[in-house]
């Protein structure tokens, strides 16, 4: 396999978007209650991210049936380097606090859609 940078040039000169991202999968360390008792300050944390432009996604994952939660998430960062999304994930309290432990990676975002409406007569917003 090619060096990521040289990946990354590859499929900018195709045409391909090569957007950077970075994907943290943030798993339970330990009790749930512990993941319970983090939410609100996490959910806070998440909330600056977002307004400071540093969140692009985060959400919960399911089991492999769909069928369960596992207090596991998946959370998506906009940052200069794998450093800085490093230091993201470190200062978000599921892992500050050791409740939740993560795996950090680079994601390359070549390709995809997504559909946007806006409604002006109720101001809602609907993103699929």
């Amino acid at each position: 396999m090619p060096a990521w940078q040289e990946y990354k040039a590859t499929a900018q000169s195709r045409g391909a978007l090569a957007l950077e991202l970075y994907v943290a999968e943030s798993m339970p360390a330990g009790s749930m209650d512990a993941v319970k008792d983090t939410l609100p300050d996490h959910l806070a944390y998440q909330k600056d991210m977002e307004k400071a432009g540093k969140l692009a996604f985060a959400g919960p994952l399911s089991d492999d049936t769909g069928e369960e939660m596992t207090g596991a998430g998946l959370i998506v960062y906009r940052a200069a380097n794998l450093d800085e999304a490093r230091a993201i994930a470190e200062a978000d309290p599921m892992h500050k606090t050791g409740a939740r432990t993560f795996r950090l990676r680079r994601w390359l975002i070549n390709e995809g859609s997504f559909s946007l409406g806006v409604a002006l007569s109720d101001q809602s917003v609907r993103f699929t």
